[in-house]
């Protein structure tokens, strides 16, 4: 299921992404480890697996969805999250993790398990150049293997992942269409197609050029952290509508009408911003559409334990939620980058 405004994310990604290599929170790309016992693995050591009949190894790891091994030295999959995420981490022997999601990443976690962590991200409209080069040279330099990851690991990270060992030379471009089909790439990301498939190996000297400067965190602007809150409370809201909306005790911080309620504030006060009165009206129509909706389903929610025929509506205006993101998807979001120059 599609995720709830992600569409305001890429509208800005090519602005908002293709900046924050250089974000004061970064470090230097350590120099060349010398030990040849222990040493990571790098671009150096490795070659591109054969073409013919090859596709991505799923990885089975309970707390890293759809894991896959692209290359001896870069991993694709979902978020790590909680300390059992970065514990299968390091038995894959992972050194890097770089993440292409505008989540925050877990830094400290990551750290207390001999990880470091690289903030990339980019839209669903494509990989900019800028992107490429940079995710490029953080697989050729850094230590490895590197995880990859977005949020659910099927679209932006086997795409990120795709251009940067295209980028590197360690798959060939031939190669790039196997991997977004095999992690499950939903092909209405033309964008994301385009990026992966236009990939070609970079000579040294354009990625040398780079500062190679990787930051920890990048810095988003407002409207992108608030897509990421939307992006988690719309997952939630999804999963209590997969049990009837009833309040779960595993969990008795999170009710479905306060995950509406925290929705709805993101309507509006996204609806409040400068940057949305630019947008055009049929953009402004959705957020508003998509406001009053979560208003009703926060109404319908307020029973922790809703009969038959509230469940059936709340289900009903959740329907209506996600079709508004469908329509904004289709109509700003997933527009490739090509089509928007």
């Amino acid at each position: 299921m599609c995720r709830l405004l992600l569409c305001l994310l890429s509208l800005a990604s090519s602005i908002t992404f293709s900046g924050c290599g250089s974000s004061p929170e970064g470090e230097a790309v350590a120099p060349p480890q010398e030990s040849t016992s222990a040493r990571p693995v790098s671009v150096a050591d490795s070659k591109a697996p054969a073409a013919d009949n090859w596709k991505p190894e799923k990885i089975e790891a309970a707390h890293l969805p759809n894991a896959f091994r692209l290359h001896e030295k870069v991993l694709s999959g979902g978020q790590p999250e909680g300390e059992a995420a970065y514990q299968e981490l390091q038995a894959l022997g992972v050194k890097t993790v770089i993440s292409v999601d505008g989540a925050r990443p877990e830094v400290d976690l990551a750290k207390k398990y001999g990880l470091r962590y690289v903030h990339l991200p980019h839209g669903y409209d494509g990989v900019p150049e800028p992107r490429v080069k940079e995710l490029a040279r953080a697989v050729r330099d850094l230590p490895g293997p590197v995880y990859i990851h977005c949020h659910h690991g099927k679209h932006r990270s086997p795409a990120a992942a795709t251009v940067a060992c295209v980028s590197t030379g360690l798959l060939s471009s031939s190669q790039a269409f196997v991997v977004l089909k095999t992690a499950g790439t939903s092909e209405n990301y033309r964008g994301l197609y385009q990026s992966a498939e236009s990939a070609r190996l970079l000579e040294s000297h354009l990625l040398d050029e780079l500062p190679g400067v990787f930051p920890e965190t990048a810095a988003l602007p407002p409207m992108a952290e608030a897509m990421v809150a939307i992006e988690h409370h719309f997952d939630r809201l999804k999963k209590f509508s997969t049990s009837g909306w009833k309040f779960d005790p595993e969990h008795p911080a999170l009710t479905p009408a306060h995950e509406a309620l925290l929705l709805r504030e993101q309507y509006t006060e996204l609806l409040r911003t400068e940057e949305v009165r630019k947008r055009p009206d049929e953009f402004q129509r959705i957020l508003r559409d998509g406001e009053a909706a979560a208003l009703e389903l926060e109404s319908l929610l307020r029973n922790e334990s809703p009969d038959d025929m509230t469940a059936k509506r709340a289900a009903t205006v959740f329907l209506i939620l996600t079709q508004g993101c469908s329509t904004c998807h289709k109509t700003f979001r997933d527009v490739p980058l090509s089509e928007k120059k």
